[in-house]
């Protein structure tokens, strides 16, 4: 067994695994018994802040508002140009209209608009984009020692819906949202 120099050693045992920048490993081609061990650093890569992600997916006035809706017996985080897939809804058919008034919460960049159970008036106007299946999910049950197996293969359906606008909340009664600069 061949060991690490000892400046690589150093290295590896000041800093915990997950806080190691990314390195490329490089072996000489010497003989296994006296095999050395490069290592060349990476700059770990700085993500952009949101504003300006935001900014770079075209998000206009639309963008400070979001909405949570129930669908079925799911929650979904919705927001005006976006789109989500959701369970199958059966009566949708492509490009038909649709309204979701079950809307839990509404917020905007100053105020929240917190239902109980839903916000009143509030609706979450919709189209059906398409309807389609998940990709496939492979089950398989196996009995080990009595030669049972079986293999079946599910497409559950689903519904995409591009969010086109909320609208029907600023009648209710909203939660301000305190700025973390002004406190």
């Amino acid at each position: 067994m061949t060991s690490l120099p000892a400046a690589v050693m150093a290295t590896a045992t000041t800093l915990p695994l997950g806080l190691l920048p990314s390195k490329t490993l490089t072996l000489s081609p010497l003989p296994s018994a006296r095999r050395s061990l490069s290592i060349a650093a990476e700059e770990p890569a700085v993500p952009e802040p949101v504003e300006a992600q935001l900014a770079a997916a075209g998000a206009g006035k639309d963008a400070d508002i979001f909405a949570v809706v129930m669908i079925g017996s799911r929650q979904y985080i919705v927001m005006p140009g976006r789109y989500i897939y959701t369970q199958r809804l059966k009566g949708a058919n492509v490009n038909d209209q649709i309204i979701l008034n079950k809307v839990l919460l509404v917020s905007t960049r100053e105020k929240a608009y917190i239902g109980m159970p839903v916000v009143t008036n509030a609706a979450v106007h919709a189209v059906v984009e398409e309807q389609g299946r998940d990709d496939k999910v492979i089950v398989f049950k196996y009995k080990k020692k009595k030669k049972y197996q079986r293999k079946l293969g599910h497409r559950q359906p689903n519904t995409r819906l591009r969010i086109t606008g909320i609208s029907g909340y600023e009648e209710y009664p909203a939660d301000p949202i305190l700025d973390p600069a002004a406190a």
